[in-house]
């Protein structure tokens, strides 16, 4: 299969969103098209998406604080899973922040997301104990 991973562009938005919406990554809280927005406005975060027949296939989000690096939507077609594009994605993700000199990068997963936990694990990830504390900046009900 011929994949190709490049830099997100305007005329991917709304692929992008519906790839998030049927890999189950969107929530009521967070608005996808915000997301996708605020991640370009940072010269500290980038938006990469795979192609695979021309079609928008895979994506993640990756930024860094300045201190850690941050991968975001890490999605695959369901379609398309269980071939290595996830792999290439976290890769590609992985050299962005290698090229900034991040050193380590960072990810959360949900405690019931066994499968996304599995595939971590399996390209290397491993699990830190931490408990994370929120605030919202903005008034909006607090997530679940």
């Amino acid at each position: 299969m011929s994949r190709l991973i490049r830099r997100f562009q305007a005329a991917d938005r709304q692929a992008v969103i519906d790839l998030w919406r049927v890999c189950g990554l969107t929530r009521p809280w967070n608005d996808p098209a915000k997301d996708i927005d605020f991640c370009l406005s940072s010269q500290e975060a980038t938006l990469l998406v795979g192609e695979a027949g021309g079609a928008i296939a895979a994506t993640v989000m990756v930024g860094h604080d300045g201190h850690r690096g941050w991968l975001y939507y890490l999605a695959v077609d369901p379609q398309r899973q269980k071939n290595g594009f996830g792999r290439a994605m976290v890769a590609a993700a992985e050299d962005w922040l290698k090229s900034r000199r991040v050193p380590k990068v960072m990810l959360m997963v949900r405690p019931d997301n066994e499968q996304v936990r599995s595939f971590y694990a399996n390209i290397g990830y491993g699990e830190e104990p931490r408990i994370i504390f929120t605030k919202w900046l903005e008034d909006r009900p607090a997530a679940p």
